[in-house]
């Protein structure tokens, strides 16, 4: 049945697979957070990145260097991998944090503002010209947080601005990935941030530690595996489909947020929520459908 059913995938046309990876992805992704969220009440944050970097590092370290050994990890740029890793880490910290302290589909939601802040570091870091269409649609999309977000409404969530925050580090995340991939390959990327982030977390750790319980470390360990399957089944899906195939099914995530925090958490969907997270999804999936565009011309 199983050799049946990859048979059939491989037969798919690419766009099909890659929606496949991605759905596999959005799937993983989606219950990493959950997890977070699981996990964030009775455990410190900080302590939850650690374990997430250390399984990751222990999940990803042994196929890499069983692949091609420890040449295959080589650098000569530590100095920028150690920036991107700052960036990354950050980004993991205070999108943790965010999902422990708030709402589920709240916190989900706000992280999708990524697309919004590359465009801005496109124009200031990387030297990309950006027209009217992508700057309506930015415009749009931070109207989208404001609806979210409500500043100066008496329910102001303080937490938000940490979300948004860690959505920005994710952004920058983004551009340090671009200017690594000229001179390093995926998997060296990868293998360095998981060791240096794990590393990075052990000190803040360290400050709020907790032993976990019997019933937490499946739950801990689940978190690293889980984090590296969705890592990737994304990166599949880029290498056999395009973008726009691709890029929609990560949308998901925000269904699948909403429905667990309501089913699980017992968290309630406000109305602002979800007008703010339509307009936020809807203008970043402009911006991915014309930068898709633009990327194909001559």
């Amino acid at each position: 049945m199983g050799a049946r059913f990859f048979r059939w995938v491989r037969s798919l046309p690419g766009n099909a697979r890659g929606c496949l990876w991605a759905i596999a992805a959005m799937l993983a992704f989606g219950s990493m957070e959950a997890i977070i969220k699981h996990l964030g009440a009775a455990m410190h944050p900080m302590q939850i990145v650690f374990f997430r970097c250390l399984f990751a590092f222990a999940t990803i370290a042994p196929v890499v260097l069983a692949v091609g050994g420890i040449a295959h990890v080589a650098t000569r740029r530590l100095g920028a991998h150690f920036a991107r890793t700052i960036l990354g880490f950050s980004a993991m910290a205070t999108g943790f944090f965010a999902i422990t302290q708030m709402p589920l589909a709240d916190a989900v939601a706000l992280g999708f503002v990524r697309p919004l802040f590359l465009v801005l570091l496109a124009v200031l870091f990387l030297g990309e010209q950006v027209r009217w269409r992508r700057w309506t649609a930015t415009a749009v999309g931070f109207a989208g947080v404001v609806v979210m977000v409500q500043p100066g409404a008496e329910g102001l969530n303080p937490y938000a601005f940490v979300a948004l925050f860690s959505g920005f580090l994710v952004a920058c995340v983004s551009v340090a990935l671009k200017r690594l991939s000229e001179t390093e390959t995926a998997e060296t990327t990868v293998f360095w941030f998981a060791a240096m982030s794990t590393v990075l977390a052990a000190g803040p750790a360290w400050l709020v530690w907790r032993t976990p319980t019997a019933a937490e470390w499946p739950f801990l360990v689940g978190l690293g595996i889980l984090g590296s399957l969705g890592q990737y089944f994304i990166v599949r899906a880029y290498r056999v489909a395009e973008a726009t195939a691709v890029d929609p099914m990560d949308y998901g995530r925000l269904i699948l947020a909403a429905a667990i925090g309501v089913l699980v958490f017992g968290e309630t969907l406000e109305t602002h929520t979800l007008v703010g997270a339509a307009i936020i999804a809807a203008s970043t999936f402009y911006i991915a459908r014309r930068e898709a565009k633009l990327t194909k011309r001559p």
